[in-house]
């Protein structure tokens, strides 16, 4: 009996790795052949960094839903969730209210102000080459982290659906290997689809990506229904029993605000922790780069605000199947297993979808089916997320640096062009590169440093550009190089690096900060060093101003 189990396990895994391949190419295939046909109608500047403002709202919205549902939303939220119930689901809570923020006061501004990048804004009304430089430096700093984030989860989902762990070997690859292999690969992908495919490219695939994302979920989200009849009380209730921590698991201060009995000052530190990722999740997305730049690829405004309301529609459907995705899988898949397969729970959505495989396919051969399934989905949405950050550094670095910087805006659209293409070269090779030595960091630092630093640096030169008249050059540096150096410092010095036994140097201990997100510190040192640096400069424009707020606000003089 165990022999035949045994042998039914091993054609469920054999089976799984075929189908995973098999769809993965597929995937790829049909995404190099949009990227191949987009790149026939990238001519322009235009079109290589906006696709040539040629996409509707509604597309749009699709593609920013593609870019903002990263690995760290599929894979990193359905886990939080199944190990810490409640205190997960403020992930998503948070992730959704950012996009108000975006929609009120970012997106319309933002599309009529600049042509391609964040820095397009900032610069309008003040000294070129400082602010265009703090930009790109910020840009930069904000996409590489989080393409580690992508890239060293690729590397472990791959390791995970292809059946390779310490001992076992695929194709002649140890799970070292083959994780590496893994991250070369999709940092490979990810470069050819910038370079040759442009705007137009990533946002067909990013757009692919949303819908094959939001079927998936969607699936999984009836199936995992369907098991409890359709009646949440009964799959909340076995999510609970599961988790072993009992209606606990319901309540707020699982992981979150934790309450230290007999220690006050750890207990303040603890609430002021969950304040401060509230203020980096709800702050960050209206300063990170590669969604700043997709308000750019529509015609209008009116465009630009419809896509933002198409995006906060797909995405908050999303996050409500992520409360299923993660509940069910701490009902069906339970969270001895799930730490067992994986410590941060990243792997409960997929491990789920093996389980719903097994009750409604039939067997090990029906749980490796959906499992491979839902495998190229996450597949799709590492590839797409990761050409969106590098299509956005890339950008920043050929307008900002190059373009306005070392040639003094003289650079022809062809010269500008190619840099980007270069560009994108050397990102996807630093990014490959540090990927392979990051495998052992974690992956949810890295995504709420890249919020925290994107709200610390870009916010508030960003608001502070588009509603202060006295804002001026040295404000924007202040402000960006000020948030962008205390959000890294403070991490830097925080229990997630070291000092910890979930630290990244768990061994060593050089904490001295207490939060593990620095928000709650960075952001308002960011606009206050905007602030300061502002008034302790005499430079002042009001024209440019006043010429800068007519064309947010009307979309006169916009290109």
């Amino acid at each position: 009996m165990e022999s035949h189990l045994a042998a039914e396990a091993t054609t469920g895994g054999n089976t799984a790795r075929t189908i995973t391949i098999v769809l993965f190419l597929i995937f790829v295939a049909a995404t190099l052949a949009i990227t191949v046909w987009a790149s026939r109608q990238t001519k322009t500047a235009t079109d290589f960094y906006a696709g040539g403002r040629s996409f509707s709202g509604f597309q749009n919205g699709l593609a920013i839903g593609g870019d903002y549902m990263s690995a760290a939303s599929f894979l990193g939220i359905a886990g939080i969730i199944a190990l810490n119930g409640y205190d997960g689901f403020l992930y998503s809570i948070g992730f959704l209210v950012a996009w108000l923020v975006a929609l009120l006061l970012v997106a319309e501004l933002l599309r009529n102000s600049g042509r391609y990048t964040m820095a397009d804004v900032l610069a309008f009304r003040m000294r070129q080459k400082p602010v265009r430089t703090a930009a790109a430096v910020s840009t930069i700093t904000v996409s590489i982290f989080y393409l580690l984030a992508q890239m060293v989860g690729a590397g472990a989902l791959v390791a995970l659906l292809l059946g390779i762990r310490p001992g076992t070997t695929f194709m002649g690859m140890d799970a070292g290997a083959a994780k590496i292999a893994t991250i070369i690969m999709v940092g490979a992908l990810m470069i050819i689809y910038v370079t040759v495919g442009g705007m137009k490219g990533t946002t067909y695939v990013q757009i692919v990506k949303a819908v094959l994302l939001m079927t998936g979920a969607l699936v999984m989200t009836i199936l995992v229904l369907s098991v409890f009849h359709f009646n949440l009380s009964s799959l909340l209730g076995d999510a609970a029993s599961s988790s072993g921590k009992g209606e606990a698991f319901l309540e707020p201060g699982l992981r979150y605000g934790v309450e230290v009995a007999g220690n006050a000052t750890q207990t303040f530190y603890n609430k002021m922790d969950l304040l401060s990722l509230g203020i980096a999740l709800v702050l960050g997305t209206a300063g990170l780069p590669h969604i700043l730049i997709r308000f750019y690829t529509v015609p209008t405004a009116r465009a630009a605000r419809k896509s933002v309301l198409w995006a906060i529609g797909i995405i908050g459907v999303f996050y409500l199947f992520t409360l299923a995705l993660g509940f069910g899988a701490a009902a069906l898949v339970g969270s001895k297993a799930i730490t067992a397969q994986d410590k941060a729970g990243n792997t409960a959505a997929p491990q789920l979808a093996q389980e719903l495989g097994r009750r409604f396919l039939g067997g090990e051969t029906g749980g490796a089916t959906l499992l491979a399934i839902i495998a190229a989905v996450a597949f799709a949405t590492i590839l797409a997320v990761v050409a969106g950050l590098t299509l956005a550094s890339s950008s920043s670095l050929a307008h900002d640096f190059y373009a306005n910087v070392v040639k003094d805006g003289q650079a022809s659209e062809r010269q500008e062009v190619n840099v980007a293409r270069i560009s994108a070269l050397v990102i996807g090779a630093i990014a490959i590169l540090l990927s392979i030595f990051a495998q052992n960091l974690n992956v949810a630092f890295l995504v709420a440093l890249a919020f925290a630093v994107a709200a610390s640096g870009n916010l508030p030169a960003i608001l502070y550009s588009l509603f202060w008249k006295r804002f001026n050059t040295s404000g924007a540096t202040w402000a960006i190089y000020g948030g962008l150096i205390s959000a890294v410092v403070l991490v830097f010095f925080s229990p997630v690096v070291s000092g910890s036994a979930t630290a990244m140097f768990s061994k060593s201990d050089w904490q001295w900060f207490p939060l593990s997100n620095p928000g709650l510190i960075s952001i308002p040192f960011g606009f206050f060093c905007g602030w300061l640096g502002t008034i302790l400069s005499k430079e002042r424009d009001d024209a440019k101003y006043a010429e800068l707020e007519v064309r947010s606000l009307t979309g006169s003089g916009a290109h």
